[in-house]
């Protein structure tokens, strides 16, 4: 008797790939380009136009690098720099767009339309420090913290992201940050670029592991105590968690070996947001961006029955149950209010129950609730030594 083979095609795919970069950077720096020179016997106004055609000849067009190779030689200047140093971080990011401004006449609000359509999860300005000047609204880091908001909230599906920047060399005031949950901040005594090192930092570790005492390599002699009340917050005490004011620093451990560099602490820029830490905020938009890939192929084929969003659900649990089995979420629950009611004897249906399972059947449309219970990392510890 001949074998008979069945094939069987599944309607629901439970573990279709969604794939998304977590650490793609986009450093928007100066570059210096090389003016035509105008002949000695040109007139004022030529040599005028000269200058001005020079400054427009740096247009914001972006370029995607993977190694440090040839960063200087394409952008020289102070993006061609910033490019090496981020990729001399370790982890460190294995995807940057250099997108260049003029050196004398930056169009920073232009690169940034640019990198708004860039799928890219940070953004940096090179050698940019935040200070009243730079923070105005028509400011570099104004407008960048403008911009990681905008598009995080109102752009496409996947390009939400974080902006990086730091204070000026040895400034321990947090005070001249702007408040942005998707901004973060950091102090520090280095003659390099630490908002660009940070950024390298960031991009090399997944979006659920915390920033706290991870080593970035550049060189910055540590801060003494008092400043670091002065960044963090003289309020924090023995059996309290963090306090902080929005400001990172970098730190040398004594109790680490050697002579590294490390993050001091992984605020965000709003130290009264729900998401105070860089890991929540980058886990959340990651966590989304999973969800919504799963999903979308949903779209058009699931039907509004019980089995059709059961399979939803299935859908959703496995994207959700590898983090809670790997002990990043503590736990999770996806709630359906319209499979609660179909999952009901429809002889028991109240009026207006059957009446929601109608609305979502004529509009097609079906609300889902996702609550996750994030497994945040140890901070800080408290040690009392009791000596009997």
């Amino acid at each position: 008797m001949p074998v008979r083979y069945i094939r069987v095609d599944p309607t629901v795919n439970l573990f279709a790939p969604a794939v998304r970069a977590f650490g793609t950077i986009a450093i928007v720096g100066r570059v210096t380009a090389p003016a035509p020179t105008p002949p000695a016997s040109a007139s004022a106004s030529a040599k005028k136009s000269a200058a001005a055609d020079a400054a427009a000849a740096v247009p914001p067009t972006p370029v995607a690098f993977t190694s440090p190779d040839k960063a200087e030689e394409t952008f020289p200047g102070e993006l061609g720099k910033a490019l090496t140093l981020v990729f001399r971080q370790s982890p460190g990011p294995t995807l940057v767009y250099g997108v260049p401004v003029d050196a004398t006449a930056p169009d920073w609000k232009g690169a940034l339309s640019v990198v708004a359509g860039l799928n890219v999860q940070l953004v940096v300005l090179a050698n940019t420090p935040i200070d009243a000047t730079s923070k105005t609204p028509d400011g570099p880091i104004g407008l960048l913290s403008a911009h990681v908001t905008s598009v995080s909230e109102t752009g496409a599906d996947g390009m939400e992201r974080m902006g990086v920047a730091m204070l000026p060399k040895g400034s321990t005031d947090p005070k001249v940050i702007l408040s942005n949950e998707r901004m973060v901040y950091i102090a520090h005594n280095s003659e390099e670029d630490a908002a660009v090192a940070v950024t390298g930092t960031i991009a090399g570790y997944e979006p659920f592991v915390s920033l706290l005492l991870k080593q970035v390599n550049i060189e910055s002699p540590p801060f003494n105590p008092t400043d670091i009340d002065t960044l963090n917050g003289p309020t924090e005490v023995s059996g309290s968690g963090p306090t902080g004011a929005g400001v990172n620093w970098l730190t040398s451990p004594a109790l680490i070996p050697g002579n590294g560099v490390y993050m001091g602490e992984g605020y965000t820029g709003n130290p009264g947001s729900p998401k105070k830490y860089i890991d929540v905020c980058r886990f959340i938009d990651h966590l989304s961006f999973l969800l919504k890939a799963q999903l979308i192929g949903s779209i058009g084929n699931v039907r509004i029955s019980r089995s059709g969003l059961r399979a939803l659900v299935a859908q959703m649990e496995a994207v959700l149950s590898p983090f809670a089995d790997a002990g990043v979420l503590n736990s999770f629950e996806i709630v359906v209010p319209v499979l609660a009611l179909l999952d009901k004897d429809p002889a028991t249906l109240t009026t207006d129950e059957a009446s929601r399972i109608h609305t979502a059947e004529v509009q097609r449309l079906v609300q889902v609730l996702a609550a996750v219970e994030y497994a945040g990392a140890v901070h800080r510890i408290s040690i009392d030594l009791k000596f009997e």
